[in-house]
């Protein structure tokens, strides 16, 4: 199709008209509009004169309620209004290796080339219809490929504090795992750690491949949890050509507290520390929108990064997501700290994959490696208390020599696959195990 055919084609799916209504009320963070109760529904964006683009969040038999995307300070009463055109966001191929914001405008500078594309649908899913996990996935990360593999049309939390490396560690999976496309998520990151992040740490092979959606920080609640819902469906968009998706969100607890603050300003309450009921609702339906597809089509895996303040595993959200998720890794700060990267915790790492996604001679080393460094974590504390020494016990010198090892292999970055990886673990292992 010719560039101007496209551009007909796209002219003649603009609606031929549209109903208009007017600002009556403007509050900080809140807008009351009349004339539209009859053309939108909840969640539905709107436009106004200016070009501000507001979302609404309730609506009566005379008067609809939105939040403004952006600053009221220039709107005043009596402004038109009206609904935005359904399927205005049409990702394609042209998208890959280009930076969109929650509504699918470029954000590089750069306008994206037209290209006829049915608009993403959310339809109803049977989920009789889906097909089950997939096969195993090299990430190339040791630790990932042996104890906690991933599988195609998984959906993983990297569970961390700040700072631990879970940026650097969704990057390397990025590299490693081989998918057809990758979508980014960025919601709530500082403005120049994004820049430095697609600058200098996303190898030119991954931005080749790659869709990112950003809201930083600064930008409003609204547009950072609309950028999770972008970055679905542009996700879903791809899966239903067939194609094999790599979903990388950092992170979703941005994505809970802009949620905690929309939910907030509609209700007129302050939220603390906890999340409004609906959370728990509103995330499972984006989590089930993951995953492996029906046939015909492509997966979505997912590495979903959670906040966890102080390393607690039972804060409300990371409690909430853990239940929805095919499994979890957890990254250490004491770990992090002794300069092991990444700084995955193992024994509190759990993927659901496992054991299908092992042989059974891989599913005795997973389970001797546990064991190793499970009783590793019971001697060293009493070797550091000056309970025990070496020498005394040959057998618990041998298990914190191999737990060692295991925590330097961890670390490699010279082992390309998990065939390798398991190789390796098993020699290490061995040596506690013989005559076993």
């Amino acid at each position: 199709m010719s560039q101007f055919a496209q551009m007909a084609r796209t002219i003649r799916e603009i609606p031929q008209k549209s109903r208009l209504g007017t600002l009556t009320r403007i509050d900080e963070g809140r807008l009351i509009a009349r004339g539209l109760d009859k053309d939108v529904g909840v969640g539905d964006l709107c436009v106004i004169e200016d070009g501000t683009r507001a979302e609404v969040t309730s609506v009566t038999h005379t008067e609809i309620m939105l939040i403004p995307f952006g600053s009221v300070s220039d709107l005043s009463p009596g402004a038109l209004i009206w609904k935005q055109a359904a399927g205005t966001m049409r990702p394609h191929a042209g998208w890959l290796g280009r930076v969109v914001n929650a509504f699918g405008d470029p954000q590089d500078g750069r306008a994206l080339a037209s290209q006829h594309s049915a608009p993403p649908v959310m339809s109803q899913r049977n989920v009789l219809d889906r097909r089950g996990l997939g096969e195993r996935l090299d990430t190339g990360e040791p630790a990932i490929d042996t104890m906690l593999p991933i599988v195609r049309g998984q959906r993983i939390g990297l569970f961390a504090g700040s700072g631990v490396g879970k940026t650097s560690l969704l990057n390397s999976l990025a590299q490693g795992i081989q998918a057809d496309v990758i979508v980014f998520a960025m919601i709530g990151e500082r403005g120049h750690e994004l820049a430095s992040f697609l600058r200098d740490v996303m190898g030119a092979e991954t931005r080749e491949r790659s869709i990112c959606v950003a809201a930083t920080a600064d930008c409003s609640a609204l547009e950072r949890r609309r950028a999770a819902q972008t970055a679905i469906d542009i996700a879903e968009h791809f899966k239903d050509q067939g194609q094999h998706v790599l979903l990388l969100m950092d992170s979703l607890t941005r994505w809970a507290e802009a949620h905690r603050q929309i939910e907030a300003a509609q209700s007129g309450r302050t939220v603390g520390t906890g999340f409004p009921a609906n959370t728990a609702q509103d995330l499972a339906r984006m989590m089930e929108r993951l995953g492996p597809g029906a046939d015909g089509q492509g997966d979505i895996t997912a590495v979903l990064s959670i906040l966890v303040a102080g390393s607690d595993m039972d804060e409300p959200l990371a409690d909430m997501v853990r239940g929805m998720l095919d499994g979890h890794i957890i990254l250490d700060r004491e770990i992090a700290e002794r300069g092991r990267y990444p700084a995955i915790d193992v024994l509190r790492s759990v993927s659901r994959s496992l054991p299908r996604a092992a042989t059974t001679a891989e599913n005795i080393v997973i389970n001797r490696v546990r064991e190793t460094l499970t009783t590793a974590a019971r001697i060293a504390p009493l070797r550091d208390a000056g309970l025990s020494s070496e020498g005394a016990d040959p057998h618990s010198d041998k298990i914190l020599r191999t737990a060692s090892r295991i925590d330097v292999l961890w670390a490699a970055r010279d082992i390309p696959d998990a065939a390798q990886a398991f190789t390796k673990l098993s020699a290490l292992v061995d040596t506690v195990f013989e005559g076993d």
